[in-house]
């Protein structure tokens, strides 16, 4: 089951979210925010409105992989999210900073009552699918997010190598532990693809993540190549660029939760 209905906070009065799918990673520097980018941009691309609430509050990263530098605004309704290019709803905190260098020094209750506003408080109107990017871990916010987000499903973003085991492993409990299902695993940095043999090398070795996720009854949907091109697109602001085909087995699989909530049978 999820936890759909139980004691999550009322949103906005104006906004309609369908779908709620939180990112997740047992670590940083896995490329979590790359696949909550891409995953919106894939949605997007398929028609629907789609949003990101960026909860990583003490290091975001979303508003400069879509190029926005407009600041979010507010009215007597509440805090209005920015809209990239393409339409896709934005809401980070630094969209709300005067500078986007500036630090957020916050202790935890801050940090989750902060990403807990970004839910009730934002104007985020009609949306089909809402994607939540969550710092790495299991600490406050993931606990702020799926204790108080209406969270259909989460996707956990790994890497190739040994520790993918233990990472997932604290991810799957955790979700057991909220009663939220794990819709699959995406391997980021899976594989190098030489521009000029067109071989593929393994850089971080064997992948661990099949056998990983056969273990918890999880599926690989998705496994994105190691590509300067991504970083230098979420360098300049141009993610919506980038291409998204890897993806197309997950966005096919959230289109179809369609009725019940989708399950996952987890096990340990």
């Amino acid at each position: 089951m999820s936890n759909q209905g139980l004691g999550v906070a009322k949103p906005h009065d104006f906004s309609k979210i369908k779908r709620v799918i939180g990112v997740v990673s047992g670590k940083g520097g896995v490329g979590k925010s790359l696949v909550t980018s891409l995953m919106a941009v894939e949605m997007n691309r398929r028609g629907h409105k789609t949003a990101i609430l960026d909860a990583d509050i003490t290091g975001p990263s979303i508003p400069k992989s879509f190029g926005v530098t407009e600041k979010a605004s507010s009215n007597e309704l509440g805090i209005m999210p920015v809209e990239s290019r393409m339409g896709i709803k934005l809401m980070s905190i630094n969209l709300l900073l005067a500078n986007d260098t500036d630090p957020v020094v916050w202790r935890g209750p801050m940090i989750g009552g902060a990403v807990k506003q970004f839910w009730t408080d934002v104007v985020w109107g009609d949306v089909d699918y809402m994607f939540v990017d969550m710092p790495p871990g299991t600490g406050d916010v993931a606990l702020t997010v799926l204790q108080n987000l209406p969270v259909d499903g989460m996707i956990i973003v790994t890497t190739p190598q040994d520790l993918v085991s233990m990472i997932v492993a604290k991810a799957v409990k955790m979700a057991s532990m909220m009663n939220v299902p794990i819709l699959g695993l995406v391997e980021n940095m899976s594989y190098f693809k030489c521009p000029d043999c067109d071989k593929e090398h393994l850089i971080f070795g064997e992948s661990q993540s099949e056998a990983v996720a056969k273990e918890h009854n999880l599926e690989v949907l998705a496994k994105l190549p190691i590509d300067p091109k991504n970083a230098a697109a979420c360098d300049k602001g141009m993610v919506e660029l980038l291409d998204t085909e890897a993806l197309v087995p997950f966005a096919e699989m959230i289109e179809a939760m369609k009725g019940s909530r989708f399950l996952v049978d987890i096990q340990f």
